[in-house]
C-alpha cells in the first residue's frame, strides 16, 4: 500500500512541475482519484516541502511563487541585455497607423529607447514611460488613477475606468511571470486590473519578456497564456518551445 501511495505521490509532483500549478479538480481528472485522496496527499507533501499547497490546489515548488514586487531600481538592473534585445524587436512592430499602449515595467520602458516612430499615438500607465516618449516628440497620453511608488505605475479604479473607452492596435506588456496553466500574472491585484483591460483593449498583445519569467508564477492572473505573442530572447524550457506564440527574438 505505501508503494502506490509513493506512486501517486510522484504522479502528483509530476503534474504539478509540469505545469507550475494544478487545482485538485485537475488532478482528480488526471489521476481517476476521489477529492477526499487529493487533499489529503496535497496535505501531505506540503508538509513534505516538495509543493505548496494553496487554496484549490497547489503550486510546484519549481515554479517560484512571488507576491511582491521589487522595486523599479532593482529591477532595471537585472538581466539587460536580455531585456534590451526583447525591447528592440518590439519596438520595431510599431507602424504609423498604430493607437499604442506601453505598460509599465523595465522591458517596456527600455523598449522606448528604440522608437522611431513619432506617427502613432501612445497611452500609459508609467510616469516614467510618458516622460520618455514625450522627449522624443510622440503624442503620448497618460491615464489617470493611483500612483503606485513600487513600479511607478497608475493603478486602480480611476485607470480601469480611463482605458475602457479606447481600442488599442497594439499593446506591449510586462509581466512577473509566465506559465501555461495560469497564464501571464503579476503581484498585486489593482495592477493586474489595468492589465488586463489594457489587453482586453488590444487588437495584438504582445508579452515583453525575458527567459528568467518562464515558470514563474505570481498571485494574480491578468490574461492567458494563448491572449499575447510571447516576445523573449530565448526559450530556456523545453514546454514552452513548442507553442507557436512564443517567439525568441534572437
Amino acid at each position: 500500500m505505501k508503494l502506490l501511495t509513493e506512486e501517486r505521490f510522484a504522479k502528483i509532483l509530476a503534474i504539478v512541475d509540469q505545469n507550475g500549478s494544478a487545482t485538485v479538480a485537475d488532478l482528480m481528472d488526471s489521476l481517476n482519484i476521489s477529492e477526499s485522496t487529493i487533499r489529503r496527499d496535497l496535505n501531505t507533501l506540503d508538509k513534505r516541502g516538495d509543493l505548496q499547497k494553496v487554496r484549490g490546489g497547489a503550486i510546484s515548488k519549481n515554479a517560484p511563487y512571488t507576491t511582491k514586487d521589487d522595486e523599479v531600481r532593482l529591477r532595471k538592473s537585472r538581466n539587460v541585455d536580455e531585456k534590451m534585445a526583447v525591447a528592440e524587436y518590439a519596438a520595431k512592430l510599431i507602424q504609423d497607423d498604430d493607437f499604442v499602449y506601453i505598460d509599465a515595467g523595465t522591458t517596456t520602458e527600455y523598449m522606448i529607447d528604440f522608437i522611431n516612430n513619432r506617427s502613432a499615438v501612445y497611452v500609459t500607465n508609467a510616469v516614467g514611460h510618458a516622460k520618455k516618449l514625450s522627449a522624443l516628440g510622440c503624442t503620448v497620453y497618460l491615464i489617470g488613477g493611483e500612483f503606485k511608488g513600487t513600479t511607478e505605475a497608475i493603478v486602480g479604479e480611476e485607470a480601469v475606468t480611463s482605458l475602457e473607452k479606447f481600442n488599442f492596435t497594439k499593446g506591449f506588456f510586462g509581466t512577473n511571470g509566465i506559465t501555461v496553466k495560469n497564464g501571464f500574472t503579476t503581484p498585486e491585484i489593482k495592477e493586474a486590473m489595468v492589465k488586463q483591460i489594457a489587453m482586453n483593449s488590444s487588437r495584438d498583445c504582445y508579452i515583453l519578456a525575458d527567459d528568467s519569467k518562464f515558470g514563474k508564477i505570481s498571485a494574480v492572473c491578468f490574461g492567458k497564456f494563448q491572449d499575447a505573442v510571447i516576445l523573449t530572447n530565448r526559450v530556456t524550457q523545453k514546454k514552452f518551445a513548442e507553442y507557436k506564440n512564443v517567439v525568441e527574438v534572437v
